[in-house]
């Protein structure tokens, strides 16, 4: 899931692997070996992997009483997920402090959009699928159209099918399995009006995910560094009343305390395009600014 970088400032990803087979000690090394090295580490984990992981992250987290944790499980398929690492990868080459970076998360999850060209829904338990579809996938040569994220959707591919995309400019990413289609490419990509079309290879947690091997997984993004920065810092800031550090939204993603918060800046401008957001109005109009390098953390 540790996808290549967008550019030279990508930062480089730190793969934790098999936090659930190996030994307890291993674990506790390798994530102090992180916060040392950078003071702060986002572990972004997908819900397709066993509970025993985030069972082992938590679990190292206690044992360490670090509150320099953050451990995000959101509900986006495997490809959204890489995507959404590599962007925080993008970013923390940015001056963004690690509070704000680690919230950056949640609200970067409004601006994908995720879902997957089926063989099958038989399996699919992510998505809701009437009994009719499920009907439908038992039919020799049927495909789906899956849409998991920002909100749910299911289509049965034919001549017309298409799927609700986003309302602004997006790149795409596609990651292949095991099905031949380029309804994906050709209609999908088409339809969204992407302007730019990239394929990586299906993340290991993809079958899991969805149910099928069968499957083509593609997910739409904000591409560039400079926009990704601008809707981070356009969000108004608070402190933790808790634990002190700078965040966006109501609650801090390291101590996961609660509202209130004292606020540290105000800069509220309208949103972009018309996605919701709990964190208020965002600005992503294009300005002057040159985000300073700087080595902060990984997010993988």
């Amino acid at each position: 899931m540790a996808l290549p970088p967008q550019d030279d400032r990508t930062m480089p990803a730190a793969v934790l692997p098999d936090l659930d087979r190996q030994p307890l000690d291993r674990s506790l090394a390798a994530l102090q070996t992180l916060i040392d090295q950078h003071g702060h580490v986002i572990v972004v984990c997908s819900q397709a992997v066993p509970r025993e992981v985030e069972r082992r992250l938590l679990t190292v987290r206690s044992l360490l009483e670090s509150d320099r944790i953050a451990l995000f499980r959101p509900d986006l398929p495997p490809l959204g997920l890489a995507v959404l690492a590599r962007q925080l990868r993008q970013l923390a080459s940015c001056d963004l402090s690690p509070g704000v970076l680690a919230s950056a998360a949640r609200l970067l999850t409004h601006y994908l959009h995720a879902g997957a060209l089926l063989g099958s829904v038989t399996k699919l338990d992510r998505v809701p699928v009437s009994l009719k579809s499920h009907a439908k996938s038992w039919m020799p040569g049927s495909q789906f159209g899956v849409l998991a994220h920002p909100q749910p959707q299911l289509v049965r591919i034919g001549p017309d099918a298409t799927l609700a995309g986003p309302e602004f400019a997006t790149s795409m990413l596609v990651a292949r399995g095991q099905l031949q289609s380029e309804w994906v490419t050709a209609k999908l990509a088409k339809s969204w009006s992407v302007q730019g079309l990239r394929e990586v290879p299906l993340p290991a947690e993809s079958a899991e995910w969805w149910g099928t091997g069968k499957l083509i997984e593609f997910c739409t993004f904000l591409p560039d560094l400079s926009v990704l920065y601008q809707l981070v810092t356009s969000v108004r800031q608070n402190i933790c009343h808790w634990c002190g550090i700078e965040v966006i939204g109501d609650r801090c993603v390291f101590c996961s305390a609660v509202s209130p918060v004292t606020p540290v800046r105000e800069n509220e401008s309208p949103a972009y395009g018309s996605q919701s957001s709990p964190y208020g109005n965002q600005s992503l109009a294009y300005e002057n600014r040159s985000p300073v390098h700087r080595n902060q953390l990984p997010a993988g």
